[in-house]
């Protein structure tokens, strides 16, 4: 979370400082590949960024600039503003250095043909793995982090949330309960072997760390199971020591032992090369307090009072059948996102009973702690015709006097039986997610969050300006390792505007 509006980047991200020597070396090859790339690729990679887009649109004064147009424009930005995608407010610039390690990993490339064949890029055999880890620089060694334990959980969580993202102005940092990381990192098929730290010899503080679980992935017409890699974090004394590519090298290093060659994960920065870039989107529950933290602003010749009643829900729902989500609701829940899923989006997880009932079944923790929160909607056969979901991750309000935390709310996973009529009635789809998202809001409001946020990923174009939801200026870029695929539709149009029409490819929620 941002104050303007942003979820910071949890990204897999290099350390040090681009005017280092290969940083500047790092700098003239990406300089290089840029002026090689033709105006239709240089396109390419500019519809892959709304934000650049944006820029280019108010440069070339065109709603539409040709490719020769956006060429000209991207070649006279600064390089470091290209691949941040913001050019004009140079916010989360990406250290150009990390682009060194990037070009030595089977990654798509920015001047890669996209006609090529879905797949693989590189082929490797388990017995070619090394068995031991990387050695790390003396003073520092690897541990794996039992989670389980409530001693080692509370240092991930101390770590997280003293060093892990937050926004430009340091006004805002994730912060992850216990729970929440339970939650997120022991997913069906979890294994402690995956939880990886690194720790300093003589005081054993945790000091960086990183995390993946198991995924089953449909990308178009093929499932490949891969590791869904998150909470990449190194202490900000230590990002001098380049520990953050040699985490990525040990998380691969441990998948590729279990046979498994592809990686998702998810960044705020343009790392080579994105399958796709969603914008995020926030919708105001509780706009005064979020005023007093700086998160939203009062607009020109508004008044408080007048943005407290713009962003007032009703007081209860209305969809008939309405209820919350039971464990025996599991079965049809899964039958439901995958018919949804399969027909509507490019990329998707192949969900099992046992990941629907850890990921969406609502529960109270021992700690008296919420994760999730998940309703379906119940035909008057008995029969679930719809579900929506979304879950928590509070962020720390650094040094206010008034509020120390925003409860925030992610729109998760979502399916119902209207979005598979045959044929599609687009109409009626975007009045039935409306209503379940409005209804949404309203289960929100109830539990005390202050603000809900949704991405341009799934069909959500088709609710996010009815909702009041206001465009942030966070953008989450989808990566895929070592697997190739055309890039898939954000959600987004070549303006960086919502795009009703075609919608987004990306059914994928990474929590």
């Amino acid at each position: 979370m941002a104050s303007d509006g942003k979820k910071p980047a949890d990204a897999p991200s290099g350390s040090g400082s681009s005017s280092d020597a290969s940083g500047q070396q790092t700098t003239k090859d990406m300089q290089r590949i840029l002026d090689t790339l033709s105006p239709q690729q240089l396109s390419e990679l500019i519809a892959l960024n709304p934000a650049l887009a944006q820029e280019v649109v108010q440069a070339t004064g065109s709603s539409n600039p040709t490719p020769d147009q956006a060429a000209e424009m991207l070649k006279k930005m600064r390089l470091e503003d290209v691949m941040s995608g913001l050019a004009a407010s140079g916010k989360n610039v990406k250290d150009m250095a990390s682009y060194k390690f990037w070009a030595t990993q089977p990654v798509p490339r920015f001047d890669e043909n996209q006609a090529v064949p879905d797949g693989p890029l590189k082929i490797q055999k388990v017995e070619d793995i090394s068995k031991e880890p990387a050695g790390l620089v003396s003073g520092f060694e690897w541990v794996t982090i039992d989670l389980t334990s409530d001693e080692e959980i509370k240092e991930v969580y101390e770590l997280l949330n003293g060093h892990y993202v937050e926004d430009d102005d340091s006004t805002f940092r994730f912060n992850y309960s216990p729970s929440i990381l339970r939650w997120a990192m022991m997913a069906p098929g979890w294994d402690k072997r995956y939880h990886v730290g690194v720790r300093a010899s003589q005081s054993r503080k945790l000091v960086a760390f990183i995390s993946a679980i198991p995924v089953h992935l449909r990308v178009r017409d093929q499932v490949i199971t891969c590791s869904e890699v998150n909470f990449l974090c190194v202490h900000k004394k230590l990002r001098g020591k380049r520990l953050a590519p040699v985490l990525i090298k040990e998380v691969t290093r441990i998948s590729n032992l279990e046979g498994v060659w592809q990686g998702l994960y998810t960044a705020g920065v343009v790392l080579p090369r994105p399958v796709s870039t969603c914008q995020y989107y926030h919708r105001p529950l509780n706009w005064q307090k979020l005023y007093e933290v700086g998160f939203s602003y009062l607009p020109h010749g508004s008044k408080p009072q007048y943005q407290v009643r713009k962003y007032a829900v009703p007081e209860s729902t209305s969809t008939k059948g309405w209820r919350t989500m039971r464990a025996g609701d599991v079965a049809a829940v899964v039958d439901l996102q995958r018919r949804y899923a399969k027909k509507r989006y490019d990329i998707a997880p192949e969900l099992s009973e046992a990941e629907v009932a850890h990921w969406l079944v609502p529960k109270v923790e021992p700690s008296g702690e919420q994760v999730v929160w998940t309703y379906v909607v119940e035909g008057a056969d008995g029969k679930v015709t719809d579900f929506v979901s979304f879950y928590c991750v509070e962020s720390s309000v650094i040094k206010n006097a008034r509020h120390n935390v925003l409860r925030v709310a992610y729109l998760f996973y979502y399916a119902t039986e209207t979005g598979l009529a045959e044929p599609e009635d687009r109409a009626a789809l975007k009045a039935r997610l409306n209503a379940l998202v409005g209804d949404a809001l309203i289960m929100a409001k109830k539990e005390k969050f202050d603000v809900f946020n949704a991405l341009t990923l799934m069909d959500n174009a088709l609710f996010l300006d009815q909702q009041k939801f206001a465009r942030g200026d966070g953008q989450l870029h989808y990566y895929l390792f070592n697997y190739r695929t055309k890039a898939i539709s954000s959600g987004m149009d070549a303006n960086g505007q919502l795009d009703e029409k075609h919608l987004s490819g990306v059914g994928l929620v990474l929590p």
